[in-house]
């Protein structure tokens, strides 16, 4: 099927080239919206019509290492030797749709739109990223963390296109609908989880104070150290996709206005943790989690902050405590669900486009994932 010729398909500098409105009326209610993207900054991949915005995405670009999905074990240990032996092998320019600082693939679709208009917009919208990776000389094409409601009109569009799915690491989200207390809650739990989380904050007693602030102030240095603390921390790393543009502590609450705030955990006068939190129509989003350790253990700051971001949910008559894409245990744990997010991807070698099919299973992020990977050895993600 023939492309409208009415339509035109641009990268644009920042997504503040795009009205705000129609951007928002694709996604009501969402934190990560036009504020949030405008704070991140970043180009933006863009179909046009004559009416308006029909199809639209942040775009990224980056140096993809091929073994970032492998995080211990063998095959984290070969591709590393490989890494170290062919460096230009294991190292690919990749072109990305979607976002390192969003939790979903952001792609704005206008409402309303019939099958064949859809199709005509994506199609557009592919031929823009076929020349743009030309362009810059990019060998993979990707869609980064797709996932519900776009993954159900988009993946087969991208299957039909050549794209291969590779699972990415889900999302873990606590529904809370139907929970009237914190009680309530804990309730749902199983009694070892529930005695343990009481016993934690008992323990606790009065030596933790917890603040709310809509700013970080005088305190963004102080914050900023406490993600670096958490991030070398960890023993996941996933490169580039970690790292945060300067100023993000700053920028974000300032152009989300209520719609963010910090949460912060004080032993003391020292500043032991912090939560940076995103609200959206039905759902808290815990962006980032930042901790002094091994002071933040110490006193069970986890736990702490854990119970404080459900008070928190309930208390604003949200439905979703959302927490991310780490620390799988506690959250299960904790009476967390997971979302499945994928990634699309297409190398522009049809060779390679092709090995890359029939790896996919083995490139998945969520089989890699130590806490993942040991959940589905024992059973219980089946």
């Amino acid at each position: 099927m023939a492309v409208d010729t009415g339509l035109r398909a641009l990268v644009l500098s920042g997504i503040d080239r795009l009205p705000q409105a129609e951007w928002d009326a694709c996604f009501p209610g969402e934190a990560e919206g036009w504020a949030y993207l405008k704070a991140c900054g970043g180009e933006i991949a863009a179909v046009m019509d004559a009416d308006g915005l029909l199809m639209a995405a942040p775009l990224f670009e980056m140096e993809y290492r091929l073994d970032t999905p492998f995080q211990e074990g063998r095959a984290a240990a070969v591709a590393g030797f490989l890494s170290r032996l062919l460096p230009g092998l294991m190292v690919w320019r990749l072109l990305g749709v979607g976002s390192a600082l969003t939790e979903r693939c952001p792609v704005a679709l206008r409402p309303g739109l019939s099958p064949d208009q859809r199709l005509w917009a994506v199609t557009a919208f592919l031929d823009l990223l076929e020349r743009e990776a030309a362009r810059r000389k990019a060998r993979l094409l990707a869609f980064k963390d797709m996932a519900a409601p776009e993954a159900g009109w988009l993946s087969p569009l991208l299957a039909a296109a050549g794209y291969t799915h590779i699972n990415s690491l889900p999302v873990a989200a606590l529904d809370l609908e139907g929970v009237a207390s914190e009680t309530a809650y804990l309730e749902r739990l199983s009694s070892g989880t529930r005695k343990d989380i009481r016993r934690k904050l008992k323990a606790v007693g009065g030596q933790v104070r917890i603040e709310h602030r809509m700013s970080a102030g005088d305190l963004l240095p102080r914050i900023e150290a406490l993600y670096e603390s958490t991030r070398t921390h960890s023993s996941l790393s996933y490169g580039d996709f970690e790292e945060l543009p300067a100023g993000y502590f700053q920028k974000i609450p300032e152009a989300l206005g209520d719609r963010a705030r910090f949460v912060l955990y004080w032993v003391g006068d020292r500043l032991a943790a912090f939560n940076l939190l995103l609200l959206g129509d039905d759902r808290v989003i815990d962006k980032f989690l930042g901790m002094e350790y091994p002071l933040a253990r110490d006193h069970n700051i986890y736990a702490v902050s854990w119970m404080e971001n459900v008070r928190f949910t309930l208390k604003t008559g949200r439905r979703l405590f959302q927490s991310g894409q780490t620390a799988y245990a506690s959250k299960l744990r904790f009476g967390s669900g997971l979302l499945p997010s994928a990634i699309l991807v297409r190398c522009r070698i049809g060779l390679l486009n092709r090995l890359l099919r029939r790896l996919a299973p083995w490139l998945a992020f969520d089989r890699w994932d130590p806490e993942l990977k040991a959940r589905n050895a024992s059973g219980e993600g089946a």
